[in-house]
């Protein structure tokens, strides 16, 4: 071995920390997890499931789709920290799904959000930030009094959708909107995310529609609402009975859904009606009758 001498020795040693300094700090992690934050229907609190939230996770950076009643707590019981939101989106303005809109956003801020936030979904999502805001003032000017924190109506950017078309896009994540049938909601939206490795589809509430089809179209997951119209109980009134028949999917159809949109993988969420709780094959029997690929019955905190 020939002598090292100071010159190449200084060399070497330059070289090498030019390579530590422009090394990554981490690696990307092009994997997106997909966590069902709750998997229940309808507006009332459910014993055995939590209200309509799911979470895509890509490299650290989170995007909430829908915001039902206890959220942010689902983002922590499945261990997703609330500084890491930088995305939500509501596919429609029912209370099951966007009741902890602004609270979600709110308590990420008091825990250690200190990002912006970009929120997309119909109208009037710029009113309801706005009213939000100031419904809870007195909160917000004392903790950024005594606590220290930032302003939150600056890291708030609300979004308005109003059709068809790309929402979205930024270095991880292009988000595609498409109108779906809820009947009575002026504007439902479905949401489909192309993440780096895959591509995750929201139904959002809608009964079956073409619109969704072509978003779906050769998806590698679809995460759709479902209905089980036998279970619906006896006594319920005609009115509600009929908004539910009217307004949402059936097993049967979600199945006819998902295998003329050829997606990969279905997973069936908004489970109605959720109480009393059905075996997930009794969701699944009425599916498979038109959908070959992969079936999985979504559960709270389930993570694909």
């Amino acid at each position: 071995m020939g002598r090292v001498t100071r010159r190449r020795f200084i060399g070497t040693a330059c070289a090498a920390a030019l390579l530590v300094r422009v090394r990554p700090s981490r690696a990307f992690d092009r994997r997106s997890r997909l966590i069902l934050l709750g998997t229940a229907g309808g507006p009332t609190p459910k014993p055995s499931r939590a209200a309509p939230a799911n979470a895509v996770v890509v490299d650290g950076r989170t995007y909430v789709v829908d915001c039902g009643n206890g959220v942010a707590r689902q983002l922590a019981l499945a261990g997703v920290a609330l500084a890491s939101i930088r995305h939500v989106f509501i596919t429609h303005h029912h209370s099951d799904h966007d009741a902890d809109y602004g609270n979600l956003l709110l308590l990420a801020w008091g825990d250690a959000l200190r990002t912006p936030v970009e929120t997309w979904g119909p109208p009037p999502l710029l009113r309801m930030t706005r009213l939000f805001l100031q419904m809870n003032q007195a909160d917000i000017d004392v903790r950024e009094r005594d606590e220290g924190r930032p302003p939150l109506a600056p890291l708030i950017h609300p979004h308005e959708i109003h059709g068809d078309g790309e929402v979205m896009r930024d270095d991880l994540v292009r988000v595609t909107a498409a109108r779906v049938e809820h009947p009575l909601v002026p504007l439902a939206l479905a949401y489909r995310f192309d993440c780096p490795d895959r591509s995750i589809v929201f139904s959002g509430d809608t009964r079956a529609s073409t619109h969704l089809v072509e978003l779906a179209r050769n998806a590698d997951v679809l995460v759709h609402e479902v209905l089980l119209p036998s279970r619906l109980p006896p006594d319920m009134p005609d009115a509600v009975r009929r908004h539910i028949l009217n307004s949402h999917t059936a097993a049967e159809d979600v199945g006819r859904v998902a295998a003329e949109a050829n997606v990969k993988t279905l997973v069936l969420t908004h489970l109605v009606p959720t109480e009393p709780p059905a075996p997930d094959e009794e969701w699944m029997a009425p599916v498979r009758r038109h959908f070959t690929g992969r079936i999985v019955v979504g559960h709270d905190l389930l993570e694909l």
